[in-house]
């Protein structure tokens, strides 16, 4: 069984990491470039960023931020925000970034999903699946989980494989931000429903939390900000006590 992955997450906004709940609140937390050097430093097995900007002119900003980003980080880095075409994507990629997150663009227009695989392969393309439980089903939601659409999670997880996605990262909208752990059992039927690896994201507290959502919640890789931004563990700290959980990491 492959190392599961535990993968940094960094909110950019002009140029600057940041953090809050639901982009609300937002609080300086650091340099890009220099976080993501000292995660990887501390043994992290990728990195996310994403552009929470809206104006084109922080999407430039944020597009040369990728570059130095390149020019510095040496384990993979996937990049997202506002990317609704094949040439975003293009942009990004040429920058440097080794893979593109989708997520509301392709609830609108799932054809993007099967342009960006067939032009640069399924291994560039992870699709973010944002969910919340709705009378019992688990309804997909867009732009940051305030608009719910009527696609059903793991309907729409199945159609984002076919359509050739090589990951997912799924949030569950009730839990990110709390802190309070993850939907395992939610996690573990997605996992079993697919044959690409699943990412998850939102409502890491501390170790326990993860080693749950890898292990009983069956995901490939962990997604993380505040237990790092804050400073209540390192990447380091947290692969080993992952470790002496009998969860099998890269250390």
């Amino acid at each position: 069984m492959p190392a599961k992955r535990i993968i940094p997450c960094l909110d950019v906004k002009n140029g600057r990491t940041v953090k809050g709940i639901n982009f609300e609140g937002l609080a300086d937390v650091g340099d890009p470039v220099e976080l993501g050097a000292r995660y990887a430093a501390e043994g992290a097995d990728e990195l996310v960023y994403l552009d929470i900007s809206a104006s084109k002119e922080e999407r430039s900003t944020f597009t040369k931020l990728v570059e130095r980003i390149a020019e510095r980080i040496n384990i993979p880095f996937t990049v997202g925000g506002g990317i609704s075409s094949v040439e975003d994507a293009a942009r990004l990629l040429d920058a440097g970034a080794d893979k593109i997150t989708v997520n509301s663009a392709a609830v609108a227009d799932p054809e993007l999903i099967s342009r960006l695989s067939s032009r640069y392969g399924s291994q560039f393309v992870v699709v973010a699946i944002d969910a919340k439980k709705i009378d019992g089903v688990w309804r997909v939601t867009t732009h940051g989980g305030s608009r719910i659409t009527d696609r059903e999670l793991f309907e729409w997880a199945r159609e984002v494989e076919s359509r050739g996605a090589g990951e997912i990262m799924f949030t569950s909208m009730d839990h990110d931000g709390t802190r309070s752990g993850y939907p395992d059992e939610t996690f573990a039927e997605l996992c079993d429903t697919l044959s690409i690896p699943v990412i998850a994201s939102g409502g890491a507290g501390n170790a326990e939390d993860i080693a749950n959502v890898l292990s009983k919640g069956k995901a490939d890789a962990a997604l993380a900000a505040s237990i790092f931004h804050y400073g209540d563990m390192t990447v380091k700290e947290l692969k080993e006590t992952l470790r002496d959980m009998n969860i099998e990491v890269r250390l």
